[in-house]
């Protein structure tokens, strides 16, 4: 299928690995000139010379800044100054008990997961309504709906996206601009291994023994039972950046392996 997307250019952040890697991926694969952000220079040269390898033809520029930061933000602005496609990636998680979680880590989520996204949709919507096209995804998760014990700030900050697209969403009726969420559920990743090592009650296992005591133990709603691959939430939000999507605005959109057990 043809997404359509060789006249448009998209920016991904967090993009040198996991889901933000696969989302750059796929979008270059379909044509689209590629932004990629992240916060050193070797893990980004290596994520556009990997998105060059399996997308040979692909138009893919690194940006070197922290998105998290205003700073950053401001400095991802400067050099792309206008972008077709925003995915707002970028995030961090932890598991913590609740009463243990200080008011720092509070924050400092809140200031990657949310405030990185509220700061390029800041600048980039606003020309998106002017030229009737569009496309601003936040990377949420299942946690922003069913949000783990373990994870209550994490789940906070997930909530807090699919509130900011859906309010965003709001101010285009009648454009050809779209917001939209997309959750993921657990994705394999690069940090995934020590993740699952460090909920097991068998740090010494193997990695398929700790995968599966997750999903047993932490996931057990899950219909996949399997960690889900960055391919696959890609391959959704290539399909939510295109214009084929144009009736798909103001959506959360499930991609966590049936574990919200809830229909909508």
């Amino acid at each position: 299928m043809d997404l359509k997307l060789n006249d448009k250019t998209a920016l991904v952040t967090g993009a040198t690995g996991g889901i933000g890697l696969a989302i750059a991926t796929a979008l270059a694969n379909e044509g689209a000139t590629v932004f990629v952000t992240g916060r050193t220079q070797d893990k980004l040269n290596q994520a556009v010379q990997a998105i060059g390898g399996k997308a040979p033809n692909s138009k893919v520029r690194g940006v070197l800044a922290d998105a998290a930061t205003a700073d950053g933000a401001a400095a991802i602005l400067k050099a792309a100054p206008s972008v077709d496609i925003l995915v707002n990636n970028l995030g961090i998680y932890e598991m913590k008990a609740f009463a243990d979680i200080p008011d720092e880590d509070w924050l400092k989520l809140f200031d990657v997961n949310v405030m990185s996204g509220v700061r390029l949709s800041r600048g980039y919507f606003p020309g998106m309504l002017e030229r009737n096209w569009g496309r601003v995804i936040f990377i949420s998760s299942e946690s922003g709906l069913a949000t783990p014990a373990e994870m209550v700030h994490y789940g906070m900050t997930k909530s807090a996206q699919l509130a900011v697209a859906r309010g965003m969403a709001q101010a285009t009726k009648g454009t050809g601009v779209t917001v939209n969420s997309v959750l993921p559920g657990p994705t394999r990743a690069e940090a995934i291994a020590d993740f699952l090592k460090s909920v097991s009650t068998n740090p010494d296992g193997t990695l398929a023994e700790h995968e599966a005591e997750f999903f047993e133990k932490h996931r057990s709603a899950s219909l996949l039972q399997r960690m889900i691959e960055p391919e696959e939430i890609g391959s959704l939000v290539a399909y939510v950046a295109s214009p084929l999507s144009s009736a798909t605005n103001g959506a959360s959109l499930k991609v966590e392996g049936g574990l919200v057990t809830t229909i909508a």
